[in-house]
């Protein structure tokens, strides 16, 4: 006789953000094993794309920028190409060349960017200006100007998501989700069917909810103005910065957006947060459900059918 399963909760800590595994088990030594399969790809994935390590590949990246191509693999060159459909998709505002601005913001500090400082950054940043080959079957990516840098942060934990995710499917299971630091792929409902319930913060207030969003599988993802920053003279600024002018996005509080895979949900709500008066309209032509906050605090919606 098979053993009655329960679901069972299996915490982590990646990519600087709390992190679990909820899933079905006979017991929480299974539950902590099929997890690991899991958690091994989110490290995996950390490893090999965060900019903080010396040893990854955004590093060599970056590090070689004003000289020499650099070889990927596979897995980088589809990312690479995946970050070009989002920059064309959203009209230029998403664009990962522009992590180099972060060097004029300190959110933790509250320091606003010195005199000029933007521009000169400006100046690095364009990704039309990445250099992308494939000859003979082998990918190079090369940054012209010494001083360029990539930054997977707009989509790599929603990246990791999803093959986290896979990696669970792999093993069987069918139920429960993987949740990033907020950004959820369901996985499939709970064992009784019935979707899970997952709370939209509040953007001013930590403790607070705007609503609950029933998910029985896909991906849920938040972007919003309350995870890094500072007021300042009565005005919020905050990590999300606009391409074209360096500094944050103002029109929206935050955006929630369901879709099929995590990448998906999050890059639709950061281009959305970026959109301003346009967000709304540029949701609907993606065909997602989403809830977004406006900067006076209104909140607008939408469901798919």
């Amino acid at each position: 006789m098979a053993l009655a399963q329960a679901m069972y909760t299996v915490d982590f800590r990646a990519m600087a953000s709390p992190c679990q595994v909820l899933l079905p088990a006979a017991s929480e030594e299974q539950a902590r094993a099929l997890a690991q399969h899991a958690i091994d790809e989110v490290h995996r994935i950390e490893v090999k794309y965060s900019r903080y390590r010396a040893d990854s590949v955004v590093t060599a990246i970056n590090s070689a920028a004003g000289g020499d191509a650099v070889v990927v693999d596979d897995e980088t060159a589809s990312l690479l190409h995946y970050a070009g459909q989002l920059h064309m998709l959203s009209g230029g505002l998403f664009d990962i060349t522009t992590g180099v601005l972060r060097k004029a913001w300190d959110f933790k500090q509250a320091r606003m960017p010195a005199p000029g400082q933007l521009e000169s950054l400006l100046a690095l940043t364009g990704w039309q200006l990445v250099e992308r080959q494939r000859a003979a079957g082998v990918h190079t990516v090369r940054l012209p100007q010494a001083g360029m840098e990539l930054d997977f942060g707009g989509f790599g934990k929603e990246y990791a998501a999803d093959r986290a995710a896979s990696a669970l499917l792999e093993q069987g299971v069918r139920h429960g989700y993987v949740n990033l630091g907020g950004d959820f792929h369901v996985l499939g409902p709970q064992l009784d069917g019935t979707p899970w319930r997952i709370a939209i913060q509040d953007p001013r207030h930590a403790d607070g909810t705007v609503a609950a969003i029933d998910v029985a599988g896909g991906a849920l993802c938040t972007s919003g103005d309350y995870e890094r920053y500072f007021d300042h003279e009565g005005k919020r600024y905050c990590h999300i910065l606009d391409p074209r002018t360096g500094w944050p996005a103002t029109a929206w509080r935050s955006v929630s957006v369901l879709a099929p895979l995590t990448a998906a949900a999050g890059a639709c709500a950061t281009i959305a947060m970026l959109k301003g008066e346009d967000a709304l309209a540029f949701l609907a032509s993606m065909e997602v459900a989403y809830l977004a906050v406006d900067a006076a605090g209104q909140v607008h919606s939408h469901a798919t059918c």
